[in-house]
Formats: structure tokens, sequence, C-alpha cells
């Protein structure tokens, strides 16, 4: 009975969390909260699912792609960050970066072991969101947006 009891709790997705707009894009938010933030282009990889959009702007800068990747190959789990890059110009997030930093916001790295791994993390105690970097692309710098909530931002350590 237990074994079957676990078992049919496998298929269960886990709830999308709440719809979140930042700069009038989805931070975090479900399938429907993506697709009416017009991020249409989806393909499922089984275990998840990822909905793009192109031409974005974020805080002034762009054209971006951008993407949402959702828990489970429907995308019923939902989504928790948002990832910005361009396709051609490795240095065009660089822009966001500047302004970032201009406007006071911190920036830290990530230490090796910590998860985050070659990531520059911007905030700002006022703001709702926080920002990590790629610095150790391979294909595409990225830039992510997440929810800033004290238990998602990571431990790092400030820039000299």
């Amino acid at each position: 009975m237990l074994a079957l009891t676990l078992l049919a709790s496998c298929g269960e997705a886990p709830q999308p969390p709440a719809a979140f707009l930042f700069d009038g894009l989805p931070v975090t938010g479900s399938l429907a909260d993506a697709r009416r933030a017009g991020f249409t282009a989806c393909v499922s990889h089984n275990v998840e699912m990822r909905c793009r959009k192109e031409g974005v702007s974020f805080q002034r800068h762009g054209p971006f792609s951008a993407a949402v990747d959702l828990g489970g190959g429907d995308g019923g789990g939902g989504f928790d960050h948002l990832t910005l890059w361009h396709a051609s110009d490795q240095s065009a997030l660089v822009a966001i970066i500047d302004e970032l930093r201009n406007g006071g916001w911190d920036e830290c790295l990530t230490p090796l072991g910590s998860g985050w791994e070659g990531q520059a993390i911007y905030r700002r105690k006022d703001s709702p969101i926080f920002i990590a970097l790629d610095l150790t692309y391979w294909d595409r710098r990225t830039l992510k947006v997440y929810p800033a909530m004290a238990a998602n931002i990571p431990r790092c350590r400030a820039q000299p």
C-alpha cells in the first residue's frame, strides 16, 4: 500500500509561484502568466518546458532574447526566474550592469562550491529583484532576474 501511495504522489506537479512582473516582464508565475506576457514559443523537454520571446527590452536596453523555464514537461510547475541574452553580442548585457552600478546596486561574486559558481550578483536594498550575470558562459552570456526574497539570494563576496 505504501508503494502505491508513493507512486501516486510522484506524478503531482508543484504549484507554480505567484505571478510577479518587473519592468513589464514576467519573473515568476505559471504557464498562463508566461503566455499572457508573450512568451509563446514553448518547447517541452520532458521534465521542463522553456518558453521564449524575442525583442525584449530590460531597463531601457535591448533588444534581447528572453526565456522562462517551467517545471514539468507541460509547464505545470511554473517558473521562478527570467533569463535574458543577446544572440550575437556578448557585451550587450554590460549596459544593464553599468546602469545598475551607477544606480547604487551592490555587486558581489559567488564563491566556488556555492551552487551559484561563476555569477556576479547585483542587488539593492529597496529592489524587489536581484540579478545574476553568468561570468563563465560557454555559448551565450546570460542575465537572470529573480525575486529578491532573503532565502533566494546567494551568498557571495563583495568586489574588491
